[in-house]
């Protein structure tokens, strides 16, 4: 373990780092020292190297059979730092090896991260969680989802589980963004519905089409996200008669100018991670329609819950949005307490500082 005395800040090790912790990072600037381990051996987008920040020389593979000898190279390897930072599936087997040489190397204290539900589930990969995160410090992850994996599947104390829901700039969601400074231009006297969607949710925007067909005509549908618009899609607008209603701009480079300019928001599917665009919406003060889940029911102001419907549940969906549609100081007033909710629970400073504290407490060591 790294030596705390002397003048130098602490030293963390990276283990394929998120573009969350590339946010961390520059958070917390020379207070701590960084060394990355990545994919490719370079240092992550959005980082340059740094007297406190430089990728990792020499670590050994992430991939490869857990045998002993392997193992006792990655715990040597994690001797020199005080913190050991692992992120997804592809750094469990450093997790692994801190378990099986803590006590005997005296290793740093490792925190784990899990962002995205794992897509390769399998009762193995399930006990090797268990077994490779048994000694760490904490586990982190953004939402319930993966929450009750750690609790359940994993098997881990409620103590070391730490839910962190990534945070967002809410004081740039706030502006109200330019009517033309989207690729697509509000007219005066347009509406928008917005949605960001995934390929995976074919059924869930069709039915949102069918759905919307029943809005009058001054209202627009504006579909966010990649590879989204498909010929089935294609014909279902077609037969709907909404050619010159829905729109396919794909992913904004910058997502404050157009989050904001959506009078209804809707998500359309449940949460498979956590809803970083639904909150995106609730910080621009934006009233949300969307599949009840767990996630949207914890994350949504009070006032928002009620509007939430059950998956497939066209009809419900469809008199949400006429009712919205038709009351504004209602999705004003809905809005308005997304807003606060999302300022008071899910800002980024709020988020960074929660880390600042885990990392600390971890270390035994303020920064």
């Amino acid at each position: 373990m790294s030596s705390s005395s002397g003048d130098l800040p602490p030293h963390l090790l990276h283990v394929l780092p998120t573009a969350q912790s590339v946010e961390l990072i520059g958070a917390f600037g020379g207070k701590l020292r960084h060394t990355l381990v990545t994919s490719d051996g370079t240092l992550p987008e959005g980082l340059q190297a740094a007297s406190y920040i430089k990728p990792a020389r020499n670590f050994p593979a992430l991939e490869g059979l857990p045998l002993p000898g392997r193992m006792q190279k990655m715990a040597r390897a994690m001797t020199a730092f005080d913190l050991v930072l692992t992120h997804g599936p592809g750094a469990l087997d450093v997790a692994m090896a801190h378990t099986m040489f803590k006590d005997v190397m005296n290793l740093p204290a490792l925190i784990h991260h899990e962002h995205d539900p794992d897509q390769k589930r399998s009762l193995k990969r399930t006990w090797y969680r268990r077994i490779a995160l048994g000694k760490s410090a904490g586990i982190v992850v953004p939402g319930e989802r993966l929450e009750e994996a750690a609790l359940v599947d994993w098997q881990q104390p409620m103590g070391r589980v730490k839910r962190i829901s990534p945070g967002i700039d809410t004081k740039a969601f706030a502006k109200k963004p330019k009517r033309d400074g989207f690729r697509l231009i509000k007219h005066p006297g347009e509406m928008w519905v917005g949605v960001w969607a995934d390929s995976a949710d074919q059924q869930g925007v069709s039915m949102l089409f069918r759905a919307f067909a029943e809005m009058e005509t001054d209202w627009q549908l504006i579909v966010l996200g990649e590879n989204i618009q498909t010929a089935a899609l294609d014909a279902e607008i077609d037969r709907l008669e909404l050619v010159d209603r829905v729109y396919f701009p794909g992913i904004p480079r910058d997502a404050t100018k157009v989050i904001g300019l959506f009078d209804i928001f809707v998500k359309t599917a449940p949460c498979r991670e956590f809803p970083v665009h639904m909150v995106e919406a609730m910080a621009a003060a934006v009233p949300v329609l969307a599949v009840r889940d767990g996630e949207a029911d914890q994350l949504l102001a009070e006032a928002n819950r009620e509007w939430l419907f059950d998956a497939n549940a066209e009809s419900t969906l469809a008199a949400n949005l006429r009712s919205l549609a038709q009351d504004k100081p209602l999705r004003s007033a809905i809005g308005e307490a997304n807003r606060l909710r999302a300022m008071q629970e899910l800002d980024r400073a709020k988020t960074i500082a929660t880390f600042r504290r885990l990392y600390a407490s971890a270390m035994k060591r303020e920064f």
